[in-house]
């Protein structure tokens, strides 16, 4: 059997960089793009462009291989966690789109074989604490809480009606919050888990630790690991439509500083202070995904087990210890 071609959008980002590496060990041939390289260790994909796929010449460059690219995987986004989202609405919608329309138009042009789409559950309104679980067919009629939502629900539709007109498979997932070792950790554009992380690792024992509003907001919280594992899945699967992918278990924002808090040995105190929130909660069947042999193996507290370490580590060595 000939050796699979894959292309991986955003490959010097988290989630896509540790794609890449799972590929490569499946024996693919990969190709990484992004405007950067990875930050915290070498991509090992076989060849790694760096290209801006907002420029659509950029885009047809990153599909052209000979034989053609037997799955396209777009992860590529310009993002972050909740401050970036308030404070670069512009930006996102901008770029994001321009990303994700060219990059689709492009591999469908180059006559590609499957298409993966990296979506959010940010497409989903507001809910309470404790509603039951919402399934995809939810995210209509819809009412995202942000522009990052709406730009992805926009794209979704994009790249399914692509996939309609040029007859390639398309494959669509819903992400919740994503953690784990070699992601951002600081600078206004990490997560949740990340950043709790590197403000506990900072702290002294005994010291405080900020958070914005009154920390009671519910979240899940996926590891890297388990959502690589959904992508792989998915993508190998005949199931056409959006499907939600996340950890089934919620946490406060509370809770999660007391679990990276047990796990650094130490004992912090939150100061609530004002920022952006977010939604409330958002509570989300994954029964779809689930229906196709996916389940999430971490829980948070094992996988803040493997991340806090590796973001001490980084707070240390940036500190000169």
């Amino acid at each position: 059997m000939a050796q699979k071609k894959a292309l991986v959008c955003g490959a010097g980002g988290f989630i896509p960089h540790h794609l890449v590496n799972r590929l490569a060990g499946e024996g693919y041939w990969v190709r990484g793009v992004d405007i950067k390289e990875p930050e915290f260790s070498p991509s090992q994909a076989d060849d790694f462009q760096l290209l801006d796929l907002r420029d659509p010449d950029q885009c047809a460059q990153a599909v052209a291989v000979n034989g053609g690219f037997d799955e396209v995987y777009q992860l590529a986004a310009d993002m972050g966690g909740m401050g970036f989202i308030h404070s670069a609405e512009c930006e996102i919608m901008r770029n994001n789109a321009l990303i994700n329309i060219n990059t689709v138009d492009a591999s469908a042009r180059a006559g590609i074989g499957r298409y993966f789409y990296s979506s959010s559950v940010c497409i989903y309104r507001d809910m309470e604490i404790g509603e039951p679980e919402i399934n995809e067919d939810a995210a209509y009629p819809a009412l995202p809480d942000n522009e990052y939502g709406w730009e992805k629900l926009y794209s979704e539709r994009t790249v399914m009606a692509y996939g309609r007109r040029f007859e390639f498979p398309t494959r669509i997932l819903r992400f919740q919050n994503t953690f784990g070792p070699l992601g951002t950790w600081t600078g206004g554009r990490e997560k949740a888990p990340a950043a709790m992380c590197r403000k506990v690792a900072e702290a002294p024992n005994g010291g405080e630790v900020e958070m914005w509003g009154d920390g009671s907001a519910v979240r899940s919280y996926t590891y890297v690991d388990d959502l690589i594992d959904g992508i792989r899945i998915i993508m190998d699967s005949d199931e056409a439509r959006p499907c939600n992918i996340g950890n089934p278990e919620y946490v406060s924002v509370n809770e999660l500083l007391a679990i990276v808090a047990e796990v650094a040995g130490k004992t912090v105190t939150a100061t609530h202070i004002e920022g952006p929130v977010g939604v409330m909660s958002r509570n989300f069947s994954n029964a779809r995904i689930e229906a196709l042999g996916w389940k999430a193996r971490t829980d948070t507290r094992a996988g803040v087990e493997q991340t806090y370490p590796w973001i001490a580590e980084q707070v240390q060595a940036a500190a000169g210890v």
